[in-house]
């Protein structure tokens, strides 16, 4: 199957492979491509469901059936497999767990999977449900813990360890390095999901991954009214092959609207991720000297865990999310969070919109997510009026109780 359109210069890459132009401006330009009929700089919205054949019964065109075939969704892959540096390419799903759990579906009955304590709480719970189901045995394990993980994977039977880095939503912060290392010498294949990072921020193929998840719900799209996920992959070789099949098996791939909202999304990433992370980090700084704020978990943070860490394999920020623990307890948090008025009480992450929520109301029982702890979504709003908002929610929910 061919891209819809090729690139317009000979100049996309260097000789070794790199991109001649640095990643914010091919996503910037989406690429750079031009329509070809009437010289557009943006892609039309590709919305056939099926294609002429050849008279030879072939499909020169590389489109036979919209399920796998759609040149929207190929134009935003395009951009995400250059975002991440993905030799594979991506592969867009209809939502960041049709993507994440395509991977554990693509494993043989038997295989060993090592995983993280702290993780998207939604995935932890399908895999527990799940995984057995389909004959996989699990370990959870402290991933920011490297002799924990090495200790955790099983030499030749271990085939996928996975990790979220930074970790939802007590941002911990995993050495992917050290992971991939892990992984390696252990027979088994390294995933990240960098949902919270973004590639603007890590990218984990460079650092060994051979996978890379996001919910591209998330930061990727960034404006709240698209679903989707995608995979990167580092090689395209059988395991990548039979993700592949199974996106297009289980018809989960993104529809062409959401992909053409993506694309337009990720010509702004850039800027985006730069002024939300800047702004959690203003945010994280001025919260930890809060009286009612017991403690700020951010690993932007010269003092948190994960700093060391995160200094070396973030580059350019350390990412939109942050959480603070508020004094009062699980009654204290929730009577904060009840009484924002520019914050917004929702789930989900990574908007342009600030989001605040009680993540443990929302885990229930066997999360390690604390009581007190209120998660926290950056969006580019000013962040003189952030803190303030959370200033007067955080006294009004004091004295409230």
């Amino acid at each position: 199957m061919t891209q819809p359109y090729a690139p317009q210069t000979p100049t996309d890459t260097r000789r070794d492979g790199t991109p001649a132009f640095a990643r914010r401006s091919l996503a910037a330009q989406a690429m750079g491509r031009i329509e070809p009929e009437t010289r557009a700089v943006v892609m039309p919205l590709h919305v056939a469901t099926t294609f002429i054949r050849d008279p030879d019964n072939g499909y020169s065109s590389g489109y036979c059936y919209a399920r796998p075939d759609n040149a929207t969704v190929r134009e935003a892959e395009s951009v995400l497999a250059m975002l991440e540096g993905a030799e594979a390419g991506a592969l867009l799903f209809g939502s960041g767990m049709a993507a994440a759990t395509a991977v554990f579906g693509a494993l043989e009955p038997g295989d060993h999977v090592v995983a993280g304590t702290v993780m998207y709480w939604a995935l932890k719970r399908w895999l527990r449900e799940e995984a057995p189901r389909r004959g996989l045995s699990l370990t959870f394990v402290d991933t920011d813990d490297t002799e924990a993980l090495r200790g955790a994977v099983q030499p030749g039977k271990t085939k996928l360890v996975w990790i979220e880095t930074p970790g939802n939503p007590l941002w911990t912060v995993t050495d992917i390095a050290a992971a991939a290392e892990i992984a390696r010498a252990a027979g088994a294949r390294l995933a990240v999901d960098s949902t919270a990072a973004s590639p603007v921020h890590t990218r984990p193929l460079e650092l060994g991954a051979d996978i890379v998840m996001h919910s591209a719900t998330k930061i990727l799209n960034g404006h709240s009214d698209v679903v989707a996920g995608v995979l990167a992959g580092a090689r395209d070789d059988a395991f990548w092959a039979r993700i592949r099949g199974i996106r297009a098996g289980s018809g989960g791939i993104l529809g062409p609207f959401e992909a053409y909202l993506l694309i337009r999304s990720l010509r702004t990433l850039h800027l985006r991720a730069a002024a939300q992370s800047a702004g959690a980090l203003r945010l994280a700084e001025r919260l930890r000297g809060h009286p009612r704020v017991t403690h700020v978990l951010y690993p932007g943070l010269a003092d948190d865990p994960g700093h060391a860490v995160a200094r070396r394999q973030m580059r350019d920020g350390f990412g939109f999310m942050l959480s603070i623990r508020v004094a009062g307890g699980e009654a204290g948090a929730i009577a904060t969070a009840a009484h924002v008025r520019l914050w917004k009480r929702a789930t989900s992450l990574g908007g342009v919109e600030s989001l605040i929520e009680h993540r443990a109301s929302v885990e229930g029982p066997g999360s390690p997510c604390p009581p007190d702890l209120l998660r926290l979504s950056t969006g580019i709003e000013d962040t003189d009026d952030l803190y303030a908002d959370l200033d007067q929610a955080l006294r009004a929910g004091h004295t409230a109780l």
